[in-house]
């Protein structure tokens, strides 16, 4: 007798049907899909072919003779047809409010000139009403001939009329034009705020660029989005994420207002993913957090403190313990005291939340290490999940550090091509081996999460798979071999940091990021597998419905 001969009968005995057998019968499935390659991320069964799901829950997975018996007359059938199907991605740092805001605003990710950004700028203007600010984001000057920061001059001519600020594509520098510089009444004379600094020309002007902490000079004075704009904008980026196949998203660090339109969009049942918020430090929804603990929902939870403990290396905001290599004399800024990190690590212990710090260079990851450290009373503990984000350039010692104390790196794949053509300037030959060093976590023993920073990167997780796979970029200026190939992980292990490594950092992996009974049926479809198929099929993968808590929350138009 085969396998499948002998699965129908478990299955037939164990639901009661047939031979006169009695006992209750089970209700059919609500859903079945079958003639599929489903990639599990079950560590007992990696493979299946057909799964049945009642009531948002996974109820049998296996091969398709084990869930027809589930099969009744109200039962949905998919029949995929070989196509292939994976656990819903987790993406386990993103800004919502941000996509959404870069699908609203001026979008200049990609320009190839300072030229370019500037006349984005100026058709929006012409049809956006005299003295109305001008908002968006996406410069990288790394991707231009003249690498250098752009002064404002250009914007400043081109559009003298409305107050500009477009945000550099990692959110940690923002260009703005003469008119923002007036009336934020930045000068010479301006000092450099704690953990912010106002980038001057030769002659000590100001030239329209402002790194981290000076942001808040200029964008204090922007207009709040009103609750029905912010919940607009958080629903069209949610709906955004499910067309790239992403069930669940951290949102890393927002504020009251942000909570409440979530809120708002929950009670009313327009809320197609799972958001896992993060509450700003400082702030007052942090304050709220806090005092009172954790908020666990389905669809949405807060049970999180985000800190941000310095800048971007792209912006040489990152905090480094020697000079840049490229800027001699400069080391990064710290955006965030470490004595205050540790004040509030140690509540949040005693409080049950959980602490996750943004640290890009070295010495902010040393030193927020020490407040961990510090704050666990010099022991592990891994049940906490405590998190790093980004863990760009760390030292090996500091690596096994992660380990040792159960620190999660949640990392992103795609900033390592993004960054690689130019990060050893930065860096320098030695430096630059402690960066973007996702084997190196995984062979310490660290727990990886990963995700993709959206819209710093593309919210789509296949390229964050292929960056994770193959340590390639799009554009084709990274070796063919990859950068820093020593570095890239197996198709499994990159699938399992999108999956049960983002559920696992989130405290849902009881429930999702993997395909199995009792699991809820969050999963994709897509036309490509990414784990048999060729790592080049990857960027060109479409996602053909998702579905979270067995609803259909996307579904591609194929013709």
């Amino acid at each position: 007798m085969n396998a499948a001969a002998v699965a129908m009968i478990i299955v037939v005995l164990a639901h009661g049907h047939g031979g006169g057998l009695a006992g209750p019968r089970v209700p059919p499935a609500d859903l079945v899909v079958r003639g599929a390659v489903i990639h599990t991320g079950a560590a007992r069964m990696s493979r299946a072919t057909a799964m049945a799901i009642r009531h948002g829950r996974i109820v049998q997975i296996g091969n398709e003779p084990s869930v027809a018996p589930l099969i009744g007359a109200g039962t949905t059938v998919l029949d995929l047809n070989g196509l292939t199907v994976l656990p819903g991605l987790v993406d386990s740092h993103g800004h919502v409010l941000g996509l959404g805001n870069l699908l609203a605003e001026v979008d200049v990710t990609g320009t190839a000139s300072y030229a370019a950004v500037v006349e984005s700028v100026r058709v929006r203007a012409a049809r956006t009403p005299a003295g109305e600010w001008i908002q968006g984001r996406g410069w990288d000057q790394n991707d231009w001939t003249e690498k250098s920061f752009p002064q404002h001059a250009a914007l400043s001519a081109a559009v003298p009329g409305h107050p500009v600020a477009i945000a550099r594509v990692d959110g940690h520098a923002l260009l703005v034009n003469r008119r923002a510089l007036d009336l934020a009444h930045i000068t010479r004379d301006t000092p450099d705020p704690p953990g912010g600094e106002i980038l001057r020309d030769a002659g000590g002007e100001p030239t329209g660029v402002l790194v981290d902490n000076a942001e808040e000079l200029v964008t204090a004075l922007i207009p709040p989005l009103g609750p029905a704009q912010r919940e607009e904008r958080l629903l069209a980026a949610m709906r955004e994420c499910a067309r790239y196949g992403l069930t669940m998203v951290g949102d890393a660090g927002i504020g009251r207002e942000t909570w409440d339109a979530y809120q708002a969009l929950l009670a009313r049942g327009t809320f197609p993913i799972r958001i896992n918020a993060m509450a700003s430090v400082p702030g007052e929804l942090a304050d709220e957090l806090l005092a009172r603990g954790p908020q666990n929902g389905d669809r949405l939870m807060l049970r999180t403190l985000k800190l941000v403990a310095d800048g971007a290396l792209g912006s040489r905001g990152a905090l480094l313990s020697a000079d840049y290599s490229d800027q001699a004399g400069h080391r990064g800024l710290e955006t965030f005291p470490f004595d205050s990190l540790e004040r509030v690590a140690v509540r949040a212990r005693a409080k049950g939340l959980q602490v996750r710090v943004h640290c890009i260079g070295d010495l902010a990851n040393t030193r927020t290490l020490d407040a961990f450290e510090r704050a666990f009373g010099g022991q592990p503990r891994p049940a906490l999940r405590w998190a790093i984000e980004h863990a760009q350039v760390v030292r090996p010692e500091d690596i096994r550090r992660f380990a040792r104390l159960g620190i999660v790196a949640s990392m992103q794949a795609t900033h390592a091509t993004s960054d690689g053509p130019w990060a050893a300037r930065r860096l320098g030959p030695e430096r630059v081996k402690w960066s973007y060093a996702w084997r190196q976590f995984l062979d310490a023993g660290a727990r990886f999460a990963d995700g993709s920073d959206f819209p710093v990167e593309s919210v789509n997780p296949m390229l964050g798979l292929y960056a994770a796979i193959t340590r390639r970029d799009l554009a084709g200026e990274l070796p063919a071999g990859g950068w820093r190939p020593e570095e890239r992980l197996t198709a499994g292990e990159a699938l399992r940091s999108f999956t049960i490594g983002g559920a696992w950092l989130a405290f849902r992996d009881r429930d999702l990021g993997s395909l199995e009974i009792g699991k809820q049926a969050d999963f994709i479809v897509v036309d490509h597998d990414p784990i048999l198929g060729p790592p080049a099929d990857l960027p060109k993968t479409r996602v053909l419905r998702t579905v979270v808590a067995g609803e259909t929350v996307y579904q591609a138009d194929v013709h």
